[in-house]
């Protein structure tokens, strides 16, 4: 039996929507961001994907440490809207639906929901993790963005 749940944040960060969207919907880049990543590699895209990965995070349980690789692919990347889905066995998988807006003074929105859905045994393990690692890229995301080319320079 699967368990599925959500969890959202919001990020404000001074730079374009291109840029922004860039980071996001790159998931090579994802290493300067989330923080259980340790290798990515992009593969040919699947039937229906923009893009497709190989991510292998580097993941405790206790005094266990492992690594774990699963498939990611891009679904939707447009300047407002991206859609992920990542896919682990057994029968894991993470749906990351981020939005993005431009706001007032430079800003941009980045409004994220990550749905993650897990065999009953692993979902608060897998649940819990998803979370702390999606919560950890959140804090490093405005800084990295901030620090885009197109960011506040350091007279700002």
């Amino acid at each position: 039996m699967l368990r599925r749940d959500s969890f959202s944040y919001t990020v404000q960060a001074r730079c374009s929507l291109a840029e922004a969207t860039a980071l996001l919907s790159d998931l090579r880049r994802q290493g300067e961001l989330h923080p259980l990543i340790i290798e990515v590699r992009q593969l040919p895209p699947r039937p229906g994907a923009r893009a497709s990965y190989a991510i292998s995070d580097r993941l405790a349980a206790g005094p266990l440490r492992f690594r774990t690789t699963y498939q990611a692919d891009l679904l939707v990347s447009t300047d407002d809207e991206i859609v992920m889905v990542a896919r682990q066995w057994p029968a894991t998988t993470v749906r990351n639906h981020t939005r993005l807006r431009a706001e007032p003074g430079g800003l941009v929105r980045i409004d994220v929901e990550i749905t993650l859905a897990a065999p009953a045994p692993l979902f608060r393990y897998a649940f819990r993790q998803a979370q702390a690692a999606h919560l950890g890229l959140a804090s490093r995301l405005a800084a990295v963005l901030d620090a885009a080319p197109g960011g506040p320079s350091a007279t700002d």
